[in-house]
């Protein structure tokens, strides 16, 4: 199979999708790697680099598409590259298409076999745990630490914030920090913040995860059931609140309302790191690394929907630490029989053959949905589709 790793396009996004390493595993197993000149120099890793491990570099950003039976990225594709895309061909990368209608509609234009990494899920047989998503994991574990740093940022008075030091002093109060959702964004926020010495609340509906965290954070950590009135109630007094809520695959919820934002104090700060699948905060909208915050009612913004493209090289390594065994996958067996030894993949496709494949991706923009065991018949009738 032919492999294409085009640099990414998206605003200030430095990651890439494959390492050389990665690279000569690829070419290991008998399959040719091309890389756009420049792909890897935001993370670190030179052209030559990837050369000399097998690669071969391609001038053209088209090149990566255009000759590739897959596409291995790290964003989704912008609108400028929608017509890079073809039938039957492999695009692995992040989507988060249930909060991107024309992507979504570009992929079931072109026939395109999408295969997103926050939507492959391990069953529970296999993983011991429900609703493990092993491609996603990495980067909520950055973007969760992440959004502690840039919410200490723009806490300090020269940013527009209320002039707060999240651990205090002593004789002065640490900041409160309240955390909507306690799964891996979550965890990992309320991790960093109580590690600065903030006092912290987390949120989430289920009791026994909210039993975990509170044995495993406990101390200063306060564990709440999440709910209007008292999730309201701890916005309203937050001096930094972090959305870290997550359906695989579908819209976020909007858990914190246009009024709970109204109440808190001017100069707090808010950090929807759910924004790529719509945020939950319902005064959120997607900002960039350019221009990364905005202000609603004297309160701080922050809403940026690659955040861990902010730390590439250690954001890269995690990534492609996961993403290349399922790659690997992919290109030794196709799709189809990579689907037949890996249910987990089944999960991640959203698109295939020109049907949308994933119940929450169709039910957020009212399109039809079909089964993937479905789709993948079809395919298989039409072998040509599969690329």
């Amino acid at each position: 199979m032919i492999v294409g790793v085009p640099r990414e396009i998206k605003d200030r996004e430095h990651r890439v999708s494959t390492t050389p390493a990665g690279v000569g595993e690829y070419v290991a197993h008998g399959h040719r790697v091309l890389v756009e000149r420049g792909a890897g120099v935001g993370s670190g890793f030179a052209d030559a680099e990837y050369a000399a491990a097998g690669a071969d570099l391609v001038d053209s950003h088209a090149d990566a598409f255009l000759q590739a039976d897959m596409v291995a990225k790290v964003k989704e594709p912008l609108a400028e590259e929608f017509s890079l895309l073809r039938p039957g061909q492999i695009l692995f990368t992040f989507l988060h298409l249930a909060a991107a209608e024309p992507l979504t509609r570009a992929l079931v234009a072109n026939r395109v076999t999408a295969v997103a990494y926050e939507t492959v899920q391990v069953p529970v047989s296999a993983a011991g745990a429900s609703g493990l998503l092993p491609l996603l994991t990495p980067m909520s574990e950055v973007a969760g630490r992440m959004a502690i740093q840039v919410g200490a940022h723009y806490l300090e008075r020269t940013q527009g914030g209320r002039g707060t030091l999240l651990g205090g002093v002593p004789g002065v109060p640490p900041a409160e920090v309240v955390v909507i959702g306690g799964g891996v964004v979550g965890s990992n926020a309320a991790q960093m913040a109580l590690g600065l010495g903030a006092s912290v609340s987390i949120f989430d509906r289920n009791v026994e995860r909210l039993r975990y965290l509170d044995h495993v954070l406990g101390g200063r950590l306060i564990t709440r059931a999440s709910n209007r009135q008292n999730v309201g109630e701890a916005v309203a007094a937050a001096d930094l609140v972090i959305g870290g809520v997550l359906i695989a695959g579908a819209k976020a919820p909007k858990l914190v309302t246009r009024e709970m934002v109204g109440a808190m104090r001017p100069g707090s700060v808010v950090i929807d790191v759910a924004i790529d699948q719509g945020g939950c905060i319902e005064t959120a909208r997607p900002t960039s690394h350019s221009d990364p915050v905005f202000l609603v009612d004297g309160v701080i913004h922050y809403c940026v929907t690659n955040m861990p493209g902010a730390v590439p090289r250690t954001s890269t390594l995690a990534l492609a630490n996961v993403t290349l065994p399922y790659g690997l996958e992919l290109a030794d067996y196709g799709l189809d029989g990579a689907v037949a030894r890996d249910p987990a993949l089944a999960q991640g496709i959203n698109t295939l053959g020109g049907a949308v494949t994933h119940q929450g991706v169709a039910e957020a923009f009212g399109l039809p949905y079909t089964p993937v065991v479905e789709a993948l018949h079809a395919a298989r009738s039409a072998p040509a589709s599969l690329g």
